[in-house]
């Protein structure tokens, strides 16, 4: 077992000295976390010279959002703003029409731009439905992107279907098959599809022509409500090949992890081509190499395990031979990128609490890390040695830095909030290990509070993550889990990779099953016990523990289980495993991880890990917050909770935000959220924040 490293503490020493001296750092408050800019994955250019990122951010003052482009030099880190700079104008999805003109997306609309600041823009394309995810090969002169539409129509032909369906006298929506909504939205008869359309230039004048489906030709249900749609694709450097991801359509799929990818010639008229028929579990990642023989995604093997190990396969076009490489890894990559050579993937993987980036070769898939800390991901290949990627740490928000692949070493090339954060402290997340669930090694992660002084008492806050099976990691949270905004509240701030958290092998993963309410509690209550004893300037009368999704299960079930902790936070969280799988959009995940709760054998699993079961020992005050569009964990799941405290008389409030999901996407929103969860949990622990919380 091992402690704080040596590092870590004088680490620890120097921030204090440095707090000491440069008394002027403030902490990180709401207003500042919601105004600092958020940079996007960059776009090479085709000379491999430049490369295009947007920049986004929230204005408080005017309730906008703001996104523009601008243009990177790779070589000497210039940077100019290309595109306008204002809240409420908000420009997406860069792309090269050509070295010397850019195209995005604005206000639904494609439009192209000379390579210059505020340059003329002109539509290229005005579609009559939404369109995203679009790309343009010039050898091909070639358009592809993704819209939903009617089963069988043209984009017009769609918007016309959709304008006679609002004439309708009656609203109903009739389901015979199960999904009947997803995440945040109920199945409609439009469903995404992915497209082409030739694109003709002469001169100033651009014409995009008739656009053709190339899921049209994939077998549909007759039911139009089915689930059935294109999530993602990716086209060749030629223009040549597109491949894409689709689950295939069958009735009642809410049971079913099963997703395929296809190839199909951009030219359309053959029959796509499956690629994945033979294997149960989900396809995804789809990454031509760039002479645009090879074809490798990830693969989910485990049919109705959506957090299987992904396994690394590679097709070739010209022999129709799929290999998988580097089987043996027990590690499970979430995106890959070609190296410009073809001899290597760029595989980023979650390790020991960051997401890093690892060269996979792809004959051999013989491996070797190119990054060590913080969190990596958008890799975008420059040349045969170099790589564009965004990266963050818990001290630092996401740039974009150039990586040699050769020697490992990097350089920071944008710096997108230096102006926003050059007087706020930012604390390091550092690394704890200890002894949890089955004699296991967990790690953790603790980020001391502002202004920290080792010879003050402070409370202490447990941030749970979601999941289970998913990890709390070294990078710079641009949600309502990012610890440095408790931290800067004047909180210890505890984060656990308990047992399913990925990144620590396969096994460590898997062994949550059945498990839910046994080996994370465990682990989370040794990982408060030793942070507390470590370092020793915790006050254990002033603890909270805070979590969303399978966090917020686990606040309702640290609420029937201890009463250590001063109050609660439970973000659409179950209460509920019985009522929370009948409610609940995707099936396979209860039924995987817990069973069937008409089976006798899944019956006792889901009770034995249902937190409703011990509601009789509730007495912790808890504040819910829920989501109306969450059709994961449905809104009774909160109000369930909620009004049982209430009609037993503990405090308890709910913080209901009807416009929102299973997350708090809104800005305007996310101020409310961390006011309203900040103000509750310094409440229940008399905790002075070093800022005023509520600020109106």
């Amino acid at each position: 077992m091992r402690g704080f490293s040596s590092a870590s503490v004088l680490l620890a020493l120097i921030c204090l000295a440095v707090l000491s001296v440069g008394s002027n750092l403030r902490p990180l408050d709401i207003k500042t976390f919601h105004s600092l800019n958020r940079v996007g994955a960059p776009v090479v250019s085709p000379n491999q010279k430049l490369a295009l990122f947007t920049t986004s951010y929230y204005s408080q003052a005017e309730n906008k959002n703001a996104a523009f482009i601008s243009c990177l030099d790779i070589d000497s880190g210039n940077i100019t703003r290309l595109t306008e700079d204002r809240p409420g104008t908000v420009v997406t999805n860069p792309l090269w029409f050509d070295q010397d003109t850019i195209g995005y997306l604005k206000r639904g609309a494609l439009y192209r731009q000379a390579l210059q600041t505020d340059g003329a823009a002109s539509v290229v394309f005005a579609p009559p439905v939404p369109i995203s995810n679009v790309n343009y090969r010039a050898n091909q002169s070639l358009l592809t992107f993704m819209a939903a539409v009617y089963p069988n129509c043209t984009l017009m032909e769609s918007a016309a279907a959709k304008q006679r369906a609002a004439q309708r006298p009656d609203s109903a929506m009739v389901y015979d098959n199960l999904w009947a909504r997803h995440w945040n939205e109920w199945m409609t008869p439009e469903k995404a599809s992915v497209f082409t359309a030739p694109v003709a230039r002469a001169d100033e004048q651009w014409t995009v022509g008739r656009e053709t489906s190339l899921a049209a030709m994939l077998p549909h249900t007759a039911d139009p409500l089915t689930r059935w749609a294109v999530d993602d694709y990716a086209v060749s450097p030629s223009g040549s090949s597109l491949a894409f991801v689709v689950r295939p359509p069958t009735d009642n799929m809410t049971w079913s992890t099963n997703v395929d990818i296809y190839l199909a010639a951009t030219g359309g008229g053959a029959r796509p081509r499956l690629l994945t028929g033979r294997v149960g579990g989900a396809a995804s990642a789809p990454a031509f190499s760039w002479d645009g023989q090879r074809l490798a995604w990830l693969q989910m093997e485990t049919a109705g395990y959506e957090a299987d190990i992904n396994r690394i396969y590679i097709y070739t076009l010209a022999t129709r031979e799929t290999v998988a490489v580097a089987y043996d890894w027990d590690a499970s990559p979430h995106a890959l990128a070609w190296s410009r050579d073809n001899r290597a993937l760029y595989a980023v993987v979650s390790s020991r609490g960051r997401n890093i980036v690892v060269e996979v070769d792809a004959v051999t898939g013989k491996r070797r890390e190119l990054t060590s800390d913080g969190s990596a991901g958008a890799v975008r290949p420059v040349d045969a040695r170099r790589v564009l990627l965004v990266h963050s740490s818990t001290e630092a928000p996401a740039d974009i830095r150039l990586l040699d692949t050769r020697s490992c070493a990097s350089s920071q090339l944008t710096r997108a909030n230096q102006d926003k954060l050059q007087d706020v402290q930012l604390s390091r997340a550092e690394d704890f290990w200890f002894t949890g669930a089955r004699g296991d090694r967990v790690h953790g992660w603790v980020v001391r509070p502002y202004a920290y002084d080792r010879r003050k008492r402070y409370p202490l806050a447990l941030l749970m993550h979601g999941g289970p099976q998913q990890a709390s990691t070294q990078g710079f949270s641009t949600a309502q889990w990012n610890p440095n905004m408790y931290a800067g509240a004047g909180f210890v701030t505890v984060q656990v990779n308990f047992h399913g958290s990925p990144g620590y092998g396969q096994n460590f993963t898997d062994s949550v099953r059945r498990r839910w309410g046994d080996y994370p509690y465990v682990d989370l209550m040794r990982a408060v016990d030793y942070v507390a004893s470590r370092v020793g300037s915790v006050d254990r009368a002033r603890m909270v523990a805070l979590g969303g999704s399978f966090g917020g299960y686990m606040a309702n079930w640290i609420n029937g289980h201890t009463s250590r902790f001063a109050a609660l936070v439970a973000h659409d969280g179950k209460f509920s495993t019985v009522s929370g799988y009948y409610g609940t959009d995707e099936l396979w995940f209860p039924e995987w991880d817990l069973g069937k709760p008409w089976d006798a054998a899944g019956r006792v699993v889901l009770e034995q890990n249902n937190p409703e079961r011990f509601a009789g020992r509730f007495k912790t005050p808890t504040l819910f917050v829920q989501g109306e569009r969450d059709f994961r964990i449905p809104a009774t799941e909160s109000l369930g909770a909620w009004a049982m405290l209430r009609r037993r008389g503990i405090p308890a409030r709910l913080v209901y935000f009807p416009d929102e999901d299973h997350w708090v996407t809104r800005a305007g929103n996310s101020v409310r959220w961390y006011t309203e969860v900040l103000d509750w949990i310094t409440q229940w622990t008399n905790t002075t924040a070093p800022y005023r919380i509520r600020s109106g």
